[in-house]
């Protein structure tokens, strides 16, 4: 998975999780005029704009003081959405039954990219049910994964009339 380097993932999650949020994971992608470091939180009552910019601020605070990256970036703190990126064999154990988009470092049965239902995590490999037939997918050979979320567009709402 395409999480940021450990020294980072150090530094951050022990101050997301000590505000009272989950730390979903941490994505950094360096360049030298404008990099990102973005930081997905989560929380059991949701995440609302106040929360981004309480860890936004505490975080901005330890990156100026310990300057763990080389260059500038932007620090971007969100909630992970809907369609929540994984970056942990956990997430997935936790979303078991749910669909999911994984694209993938090399090809497994000629496919780069799976979408499915979560049947199983076991060990290191994810199983994913698409259509009739399974994938077990090691971890190591995700690239990227993604919750699907299921909309219900018949379920109330505005009727766009």
């Amino acid at each position: 998975m395409k999480q940021a380097p450990e020294h980072l993932v150090d530094l951050i999650e022990p101050i997301v999780e000590g505000l009272g949020y989950e730390c979903v994971g941490i994505e950094y992608n360096p360049h030298p005029s404008h990099g990102m470091l973005r930081v997905y939180i989560d929380s059991e009552q949701g995440i609302l704009l106040d929360d981004c910019s309480k860890v936004s601020h505490q975080l901005s605070g330890m990156l100026d003081v310990e300057d763990p990256i080389p260059g500038e970036y932007q620090l971007e703190v969100s909630s992970p959405g809907a369609d929540r990126p994984f970056f942990k064999l956990s997430q997935f154990q936790r979303f078991v039954g749910s669909k999911v988009n994984i694209s993938l470092f090399k090809p497994i049965d000629k496919r780069r990219k799976l979408s499915g239902e979560i049947k199983s995590v076991d060990g290191e490999t994810v199983v994913i049910q698409e259509g009739e037939k399974l994938f077990s997918v090691p971890f190591q050979a995700m690239s990227k994964a993604r919750l699907a979320p299921d909309y219900d567009f018949n379920k109330g709402g505005r009727s766009g009339e």
